[in-house]
């Protein structure tokens, strides 16, 4: 999914307009190489928390998984994805502020944080500690909700293709989602990308929702999604804002 939009936003169509980049100019080389090296392993730790919870014999008898979809019905199967994004947002959120505590920050999250102009490949250049946090959702819900293997699945790949816009480097939302009824409460890439160049504020993953609640929104995130989607460059939209 990272090498897939890499592709297309960092080489077929890096230099049309058409498309916004967030902050201007683009990474070094040892920029893209070292996203990739943590991310690589970071996905290899994702992958391996629910195989080794699924297949250890005195583990996986007491989770909530199961493998036919006639056990709770359809209507649960799909009503299990909401629950599912709203609780990983959730865990995602908490889990993100601990990272920027004291303790975590320079020791583990600042890795991910050296991408202060991200990039696809920035998506889980994480600190394997960090690796090991951000995959306890899946122990969260293999001991809460039922969860089939398809839940497991299509979430992944669905967080995956999430995390790769968020870090993707420019805003895909149309002029004026930040402020539709709907469009306020989802997370956007220009949101994630101020909390990288910045370091504080928009910590949520999927939604706003949490951001909102704690006062933890950029009070010049409005801003800034009008100049992205306007055209306008990073300085003249963030002009006259204060604590930047």
């Amino acid at each position: 999914m990272a090498g897939l939009a890499f592709l297309l936003f960092y080489v077929l169509f890096r230099n049309q307009k058409k498309f916004r980049k967030i902050q201007p100019g683009f990474p070094k080389l040892h920029d893209y190489w070292r996203e990739i090296a943590y991310s690589t392993v970071a996905m290899a730790i994702f992958t391996t928390v629910p195989l080794v919870i699924l297949h250890s014999p005195a583990i996986a008898p007491h989770t909530t998984y199961y493998t036919h979809i006639d056990d709770h019905g359809w209507l649960y199967f799909y009503l299990a994805f909401p629950i599912m994004f709203l609780v990983h947002d959730c865990y995602f959120y908490w889990a993100h502020r601990l990272m920027h505590s004291r303790i975590l920050f320079r020791r583990v999250h600042l890795i991910h944080h050296r991408s202060t102009n991200p990039t696809p490949w920035a998506a889980y250049s994480f600190h394997p500690l960090e690796s090991i946090i951000e995959a306890g959702i899946f122990p969260v819900f293999l001991f809460t909700i039922p969860i089939h293997t398809l839940h497991i699945t299509i979430f992944f790949l669905i967080m995956i293709i999430y995390n790769v816009y968020g870090h993707l480097g420019y805003e895909l939302y149309p002029k004026g989602f930040n402020r539709h009824w709907l469009g306020k409460w989802i997370n956007t890439s220009v949101s994630h990308n101020q909390h990288h160049q910045f370091f504080s504020g928009n910590y949520g993953l999927y939604f706003t929702i949490w951001d909102r609640m704690m006062g933890t929104l950029r009070p010049d995130y409005d801003q800034r999604f009008e100049g992205t989607t306007e055209g306008i460059e990073p300085d003249q939209s963030m002009r006259g804002q204060s604590g930047i």
